[in-house]
């Protein structure tokens, strides 16, 4: 870890990912199942996209333990996703993971298809029949801790948020990253925009710039381009997702993380014990399961926030302060 930077603590339910509750078994493994499990996955964008990028570390870490056997398929077209999953069950995945937000229809079609097949879907909405899983990036609680960092930090009291597509999974996210910046400091004011694409770096440059231009001195970044921006600009910048703080040196005051091990390592264990279900998983993705965090660079930040930021932490943890879920399109307020 670097110096002046503090990674706050996570609380982890160390039962949550063992415990199963009794459910009619549909015939996925079987509980004495000794050898790894076949594991699949599907993603419409490069594994190094912040988003995938957590399915794939979890995965690859479940391989490195002997859990999976692990194969996967990235850049893939909505127009090939259906085909692409109708292969993986062809050749006897045991569980197969991706994200459908695009193809919601065929997807579902297909675990219908292959009612043996455990699927576990990133999806804005619910799990299907008995074997249609879905979980969903809920890191709105590190949203908020690292909203409230930014909000100490801004000196112009104006922050730019440039993000892919207005829909809830983001939505969620700038909402709760705008409610944690007001709540330390009410005169902050916000320009939001959307590039409609999930890769388009230069073009979420471009937008970050004139956002700078009208006296941002904080950038949202919950899109690659948007730190490229802060940089070269000289002021600072949020991350998304993942850390990016040590390829943008004195630029990214903190990020809000998602861990994706909680979910996926909950779906290879009902796998394995016979009893995987069509179920939500998106609590997984809570802070009090592991599945969020923050992390702040105290170097970037005025005296005091650190210590703000981890009282709010133990408020969320500790059940006395609930981070507002927001799907609607936030808009801009200046």
């Amino acid at each position: 870890m670097k110096s002046g930077t503090f990674s706050l603590s996570r609380r982890a339910l160390l039962s949550a990912m063992a415990a199963a509750a009794a459910v009619v078994s549909f015939g996925f493994g079987t509980p004495a199942q000794a050898d790894p499990l076949k594991v699949s996955a599907i993603y419409t964008v490069p594994v190094e996209q912040q988003w995938v990028s957590r399915i794939h570390k979890a995965l690859n870490a479940a391989k490195e333990r002997g859990d999976i056997s692990y194969e996967f398929s990235e850049n893939v077209a909505n127009t090939d996703y259906e085909r692409v999953m109708r292969e993986y069950a062809e050749n006897g995945s045991d569980l197969i993971v991706g994200e459908v937000f695009g193809v919601e229809r065929a997807a579902r079609k297909v675990a219908a298809d292959y009612p043996k097949t455990a699927f576990l879907m990133g999806s804005s909405f619910a799990p299907d029949g008995d074997n249609f899983s879905v979980f969903d990036n809920f890191i709105h609680e590190p949203s908020y801790l690292v909203g409230m960092a930014a909000g100490a930090a801004t000196k112009s009291n104006k922050i730019g948020m440039v993000g892919g597509f207005a829909i809830p999974e983001v939505n969620r996210l700038m909402h709760a990253f705008m409610e944690g910046a007001k709540s330390v400091n009410p005169d902050v004011e916000f320009m939001v925009t959307f590039i409609n694409s999930w890769y388009d770096p230069p073009k979420a440059k471009e937008a970050s710039f004139a956002m700078i231009d009208k006296g941002a001195d904080v950038m949202y970044a919950e899109r690659f381009g948007v730190s490229d921006a802060a940089k070269e600009r000289g002021i600072l910048a949020v991350g998304n997702v993942i850390d990016t703080a040590a390829d943008y040196p004195g630029t990214i005051l903190g990020s809000a993380l998602w861990h994706m091990e909680a979910t996926i390592d909950h779906a290879i264990e009902a796998v394995k014990a016979g009893n995987f279900k069509a179920e939500d998983y998106g609590k997984f993705s809570y802070m009090e399961f592991g599945g969020g965090s923050v992390v702040l660079d105290a170097s970037l930040l005025p005296e005091g926030t650190v210590a703000k930021v981890e009282a709010k932490q133990a408020e969320i943890l500790g059940g006395k302060f609930t981070v507002t879920v927001n799907d609607e399109e936030p808009k801009s307020s200046m």
